[in-house]
C-alpha cells in the first residue's frame, strides 16, 4: 500500500505514530523518540550503527544540537505487514555548512515494527550530498569527481 504526507488511518499504529514524530520532530522534542522506537532499536545509517534507544537518543541529541534547523518530508510511505519503506526529503541548516545556508537531501528508510514501536530502522542516503559537498574545499573536490565519473 502506498501513502503520502496526507496519512490516512489504515497505517499501522507503529508506522502512522513514526510519520508523524518525524515530520514534527526537532531539538526540543527529541523526547518523543521513546514514543516510536523499542529499547532494544537497532539503527543504522551510512556512517553508524547504533542499538538501543538511549543510544539513539544520545546520537540523535548530538546531531540536533549542532543544527539551525532540521526537518523531514515525508514523500511517499509503502508497507506490508510490518515492514515499511519512507521516502523522505531532509531539509537542515548548519552554521559551519554550506555558507549556513540550507541544505536538501533526499533519503529513504527501511523500517520494522512491533507492538505499535519501531525495533529497526536503516537509512539510505547520499552521506557526501549530506555532508561531504557541503564543506568548503573539500566539496568542490568531491563535486569534480562527480562530475568526471558522470562524462
Amino acid at each position: 500500500m502506498q501513502q503520502d504526507s496526507n496519512f490516512d488511518e489504515g497505517l499501522p499504529n507503529w508506522l502512522a505514530q513514526f510519520l508523524t514524530t518525524y515530520e514534527s520532530l526537532n531539538t526540543s522534542n527529541l523526547h518523543l523518540l521513546k514514543t516510536i522506537y523499542s529499547d532494544t532499536v537497532e539503527f543504522q545509517d551510512p556512517m553508524h550503527e547504533i542499538y538501543g534507544l538511549k543510544h539513539l537518543t544520545a546520537y540523535f541529541n548530538k546531531l540536533y544540537t549542532n543544527l539551525k534547523e532540521c526537518r523531514f518530508h515525508i514523500d511517499e510511505v509503502f508497507y506490508q505487514n510490518n515492514n515499511a519503506s519512507v521516502f523522505w526529503t531532509m531539509t537542515y541548516v548548519h552554521p559551519k555548512l554550506n555558507g549556513g545556508a540550507e541544505v536538501t537531501v533526499q533519503g529513504h528508510s527501511h523500517l520494522k515494527g512491533q507492538e505499535n514501536l519501531v525495533y529497526y530502522h536503516r537509512d539510505y542516503l547520499d552521506v557526501g550530498a549530506m555532508l561531504y559537498e557541503q564543506i568548503p574545499l573539500l566539496g568542490r573536490i568531491i563535486k569534480a569527481i562527480k562530475g568526471r565519473s558522470a562524462s
